[in-house]
């Protein structure tokens, strides 16, 4: 991903960052199956050591995680969307980062949990996405993904009646798959689900995806 989409994707979601917020931030109130992935992922993550919530928007999932026992941080290419995080959840940390780079050391963290965050990423640029995130899970470490389910490509210059400039990809979970494995990491689940009520959030299908990095070299 070059960095003129990179500074666009920022800019689009500074411009949008507080009208996101306040649209999206008690969502999961409303989605009971994303509630139920996120109190497994929690299980899963207790007493491992750090999580990341990759492309953490305002800070919801990362909220619901904490308040599930998760030791969660942040992460976000937006600085505009992380002000709005530090606002709403100012017991949880924050920080920028660039999901295709990130600024985390090989090994160090117990999950990886994205909800929605390859929305804007071009499909040629998923395979480093998740070749970051393998680096980045300590053997053993778990992923939950989610992305909206299509082939469509939409492309929008306004949001809420502010402007951006973003491209929006939806993925079919077999090309998912596929990127994720190659990656070096175990498919454990995949999960689909219709959408919830118009009022509650776009009208895409949604898949999930439980993986998990090899404990050891010889199982990957």
């Amino acid at each position: 991903m070059d960095g003129k989409t990179t500074r666009s994707i920022r800019e689009s979601y500074d411009r949008i960052a507080d009208e996101y917020a306040l649209r999206i931030f008690n969502e999961l109130q409303h989605k009971p199956l994303d509630r139920d992935l996120l109190n497994r992922f929690a299980a899963e993550m207790a007493g491992r050591g750090k999580v990341s919530d990759i492309g953490c928007g305002p800070g919801h999932v990362a909220r619901y995680l904490h308040d599930a026992g998760t030791n969660v941080f942040g992460l976000d290419l937006s600085t505009k969307m992380l002000e709005q995080a530090r606002r709403l959840n100012p017991d949880i940390s924050f920080r920028e980062g660039n999901m295709t780079a990130l600024d985390l050391e090989d090994e160090t963290l117990a999950g990886i949990v994205s909800f929605y965050a390859i929305v804007n990423i071009p499909k040629e640029s998923l395979p480093l996405v998740f070749r970051e995130m393998a680096r980045v899970l300590c053997p053993g470490g778990m992923l939950l993904l989610a992305f909206h389910m299509g082939d469509e490509v939409l492309q929008e210059k306004e949001l809420w009646g502010r402007p951006i400039s973003m491209d929006f990809f939806l993925f079919q979970p077999s090309t998912i798959r596929e990127y994720i494995e190659l990656a070096g990491l175990h498919i454990q689940e995949i999960i689909e689900r219709e959408p919830y009520a118009p009022e509650v959030e776009y009208q895409s299908r949604r898949a999930y995806v439980f993986a998990r990095k090899p404990e050891s070299p010889a199982q990957r």
